[in-house]
């Protein structure tokens, strides 16, 4: 197996898609001889614990109202381009997403990370829910087979809180500085959403460095 390290955040829509570009390509390729990991960047490090309000959000980042417009128009065509389906109208607040970095590190270890994160992106893009609530990731981490009473009580303490805004800082004191970033082999740095052909490329060049009998 080769190592797909992926560098993401559940409130960024370009990492929703490069996921779906990639989800696709492995479609294509069952046979793909990726082992992959997702990691935490958080898109807004300084966001207070609560979050905030959705719009004042997106208009403090882009300059106004029509140029976060503008900016979110090309992004729901990419989206559709990529057969996604996300509601920008059902999301009332931008979230901190340290505790949804730390389910999907927990849901890691318990080998139900990609349910996870597929999950996030789903709750937050098409069904406008706050993946910044405890409660909120409880039901995500039930739903996916971990235990969710459990869940709640470790989001409720400060468990691996420092090792995953540690493990953020180590990202981007290597120059992650944007994502979604995806690392190969632990060598070969692939960053942004890519189209599926790039990845369906990538798997058969590997496929033929392998070799048949390998």
């Amino acid at each position: 197996m080769i190592r797909l390290d992926i560098f993401s955040d559940p409130v960024c829509p370009w990492c929703y898609i490069g996921k779906a570009h990639l989800d696709r390509a492995l479609e294509t390729r069952p046979d793909h001889p990726f082992l992959i990991e997702w990691h935490p960047f958080q898109l807004n490090p300084d966001m207070p614990p609560e979050g905030m309000d959705r719009r004042s959000y997106l208009e403090t980042k882009f300059g106004g109202r029509q140029a976060a417009v503008e900016a979110y128009a090309q992004v729901q065509a990419a989206a559709e381009a990529a057969g996604l389906e996300i509601d920008f109208s059902a999301i009332d607040r931008t979230p901190n997403t340290l505790d949804a970095h730390r389910l999907i590190h927990w849901a890691g270890l318990e080998g139900r990370q990609a349910a996870v994160v597929s999950a996030l992106f789903r709750g937050y893009f098409r069904e406008g829910l706050d993946i910044g609530a405890p409660e909120v990731l409880a039901d995500i981490a039930g739903r996916c087979g971990m235990d969710r009473a459990l869940t709640l009580r470790l989001l409720s303490s400060d468990a691996d809180r420092e090792d995953l805004a540690a493990r953020d800082a180590d990202a981007r004191a290597k120059g992650v500085r944007a994502v979604p970033t995806f690392l190969v082999a632990r060598r070969h740095v692939v960053p942004g959403a890519q189209p599926v052909e790039l990845w369906q490329q990538v798997i058969d060049e590997l496929a033929a460095a392998k070799g048949p009998d390998a």
